[in-house]
């Protein structure tokens, strides 16, 4: 990390899989480094977005932000940085195969965060955050055409939530059909959208769910 930590006990909880308590060699895991992490993350990351894209709406600055810390590239992130390396995991999780892996690489980079804040303050976790996601921020992804399903889906990840969608409705003649569906996540209906395809629905439905998120 190009860091020293004073209290090592951050470092050390900060690279460690919930399931590495379960063999009792150890007292805390990353998640409650991770909860304070995306939210650092997420400022860190909006605030350089804002400052290098002056001319920029919210809309495209939200697409940016969105791609930069979704889960798939703090993963990737991560393992270029050898965190993978260092995820300590108990024996449930090794007897998976790691399943968890790619998920606890998204995690270990936001609890990696969070320590780094808590030991050293806030401009040691920011130059860090901006050191290893700043050479991947780029315009190119407020220029590409927005999807309204992934970008929701990658809205609602962030908090470990995956949406489903469900036709309610189906009315017309067959030669002239429109479409009802909703967007539920955890049993809530996060928005309703109308069109001539199920496709059309659940896209309109999930514009619906981003403009009241």
């Amino acid at each position: 990390l190009g860091y020293s930590f004073t209290d090592t006990s951050l470092a050390q909880a900060a690279i460690m899989h919930p399931s590495a308590l379960d063999d009792g060699d150890f007292e805390y895991s990353y998640e409650r480094l991770e909860f304070l992490g995306d939210s650092l993350v997420g400022l860190y990351t909006a605030e350089e977005i804002y400052r290098r894209f002056p001319l920029l709406d919210e809309g495209k600055m939200t697409r940016i932000k969105v791609a930069l810390v979704s889960g798939i590239s703090l993963a990737a992130i991560s393992t270029s940085l050898g965190i993978s390396d260092v995820i300590v995991f108990g024996g449930s999780e090794k007897g998976t195969g790691k399943r968890g892996l790619q998920s606890a690489l998204e995690n270990v980079y936001e609890s990696i965060v969070a320590a780094l804040y808590l030991d050293g303050g806030d401009e040691v976790a920011r130059t860090w955050v901006i050191g290893t996601l700043g050479p991947h921020i780029s315009e190119d992804y407020a220029l590409e055409a927005e999807n309204p399903k992934s970008l929701l889906q990658e809205v609602l990840q962030a908090n470990r939530i995956t949406p489903s969608y469900e036709v309610v409705a189906v009315d017309g003649p067959p030669h002239d059909r429109t479409f009802t569906s909703n967007v539920v996540a955890d049993g809530e209906v996060l928005g309703t959208g109308q069109g001539r395809s199920k496709k059309d629905a659940e896209a309109n439905a999930a514009n619906d769910a981003l403009s009241k998120l």
